[in-house]
């Protein structure tokens, strides 16, 4: 939906100006925490699934509001791929990943492996594995398994771990990063 303001000017054309503008004019913080208080002008979240083969790269706070529109698109990127569920992604878990992107300084995508997962797909996932919560921050929507081809699995946990905004697990092994809204938490090797 393109919102027309005054002038003829849409919001996304104003998004797209800040879209192109932002890494360039943005601050740059020592660690996440400033901006995860709202100290950034702009928040953008860019992710591709190797599950369903979609990407998103979308501004999804301007100027000290969430954006419903791309908060509906998140919602929609991460939701159970295996049986297509969808549920309010909490922007508190959006807001790491994307202080913890903007921390390392990279511009590539992350790998995002889970998102929301229904309960019958986590019940399904804990039959199979031992590291399956049973009450999965994930069937929440406030949970996200990413990784990076750029970064290390470490490098990507110290810039989960600086934001000190939730949990954030290392799991070397199988190559991802969880973080997650709940308590502030570190685990994993």
């Amino acid at each position: 939906m393109t919102m027309t303001l005054s002038a003829g000017v849409s919001r996304r054309g104003i998004l797209g100006v800040f879209a192109a503008t932002a890494l360039v004019a943005a601050p740059t913080y020592s660690n996440a925490f400033g901006f995860l208080r709202g100290a950034g002008d702009v928040r953008r979240i860019k992710m591709y699934s190797g599950r369903t083969g979609e990407s998103l790269d979308t501004i999804y706070w301007l100027d000290g509001d969430y954006i419903p529109e791309a908060l509906a698109e998140i919602n929609h990127f991460m939701r159970d791929w295996r049986n297509d569920q969808t549920i309010s992604v909490d922007a508190r878990t959006i807001d790491i990943a994307a202080a913890s992107h903007r921390l390392m300084g990279v511009s590539e995508p992350y790998m995002m492996l889970s998102g929301y997962r229904s309960p019958a797909t986590n019940n399904m996932l804990r039959s199979r594995s031992g590291g399956v919560a049973k009450n999965s921050l994930h069937m929440k929507g406030q949970a996200a398994d990413l990784r990076l081809t750029s970064r290390s699995v470490s490098q990507i946990y110290k810039a989960a771990a600086a934001c000190r905004a939730g949990g954030v697990g290392r799991y070397s092994r199988s190559n991802f990063v969880h973080m997650d809204c709940g308590p502030v938490r570190t685990w994993g090797a």
